[in-house]
């Protein structure tokens, strides 16, 4: 499978821009012959959505549908979904004009700059997927570092695991460098779930957030395959082979030991003594 990472600068709340370009990167991807790109959260209404006055789309919404038609490749894409009572951080992962599947992000932070629990409603599932290249399961941004997320989606059969991101510049670098956090972050999460790992951040500035960038693919060792640069727009174009998670899970069958009724005991345990549900 061959996919592209379209690390883009998004203009808060202009949906009409980021549509187009959008469009211009997938133009570009199916130039080169991707079959799949995927673009950062929220790529269709950039961030912070406080300060946006962009209203949310549905996932009908026919912009949204014909993004990867006209080309005839995949594209897995960010937006603020409108469902009626309630808005989510949605991903879709688009094949021409079907919705193949949506994941909305289930842990909104809600610390020093980041309010998404002001503006969305969280999730309810974490389902992994089929697609036309094998199965794959989606976390936006701060699902990531909830360690079990990873760890249920490779359970359920994700080969890929697709992380779009607004990852920032923070303003104690010397607490978090969420640059070298994301790099061994995605490695480990990699390596431990056996799985192809894509990870697009975005770039450019939004008040004072400073988006990085850095997009990645990580093999099912945990050996970084492509990185994009720091801090500039790139569509990066990367071959990869999605049967390589199913050999390491071979020759290493970590996963086949979960013992998942063990795990739900526990955790049940946990929410019968007081646990959030």
């Amino acid at each position: 499978m061959r996919v592209a990472l379209a690390q883009v600068d998004c203009v808060l709340g202009d949906i009409e821009a980021n549509l187009r370009t959008a469009k211009t990167a997938v133009a570009r991807a199916a130039e080169q012959g991707a079959d799949l790109i995927v673009f950062p959260e929220l790529a269709l209404h950039g961030y912070p959505v406080g300060t946006s006055s962009a209203d949310p789309i549905p996932v009908v919404d026919r912009r949204l549908r014909t993004l990867g038609e006209e080309a005839g490749i995949a594209v897995v894409t960010g937006f603020r979904e409108d469902a009626g009572l309630h808005a989510y951080n949605t991903v879709a992962y688009l094949d021409g004009s079907d919705l193949v599947h949506m994941h909305r992000k289930l842990y909104l932070p809600n610390y020093d700059i980041w309010e998404e629990r002001k503006h969305f409603a969280p999730g309810q599932s974490c389902r992994a997927f089929t697609t036309a290249y094998g199965r794959m399961g989606i976390l936006t941004c701060n699902d990531a570092w909830q360690p079990f997320l990873p760890f249920l989606l490779a359970q359920d059969g994700a080969e890929v695991l697709i992380i779009p991101a607004n990852s920032a510049d923070t303003r104690a670098p010397e607490v978090l460098d969420t640059h070298a956090y994301w790099r061994e972050l995605l490695r480990s999460v990699a390596r431990m779930n056996e799985l192809w790992v894509i990870f697009v951040n975005r770039v450019g500035a939004t008040g004072s957030l400073e988006f990085w960038g850095g997009s990645s693919i990580v093999d099912p060792s945990g050996n970084v395959v492509a990185e994009a640069p720091v801090k500039q727009e790139a569509l990066i174009v990367v071959d990869i082979d999605v049967s390589a998670s199913r050999r390491r899970r071979r020759e290493l069958p970590l996963l086949k030991d979960a013992r998942l009724g063990l795990l739900a005991r526990e955790l049940n345990r946990l929410i019968e003594e007081g646990g959030d549900a």
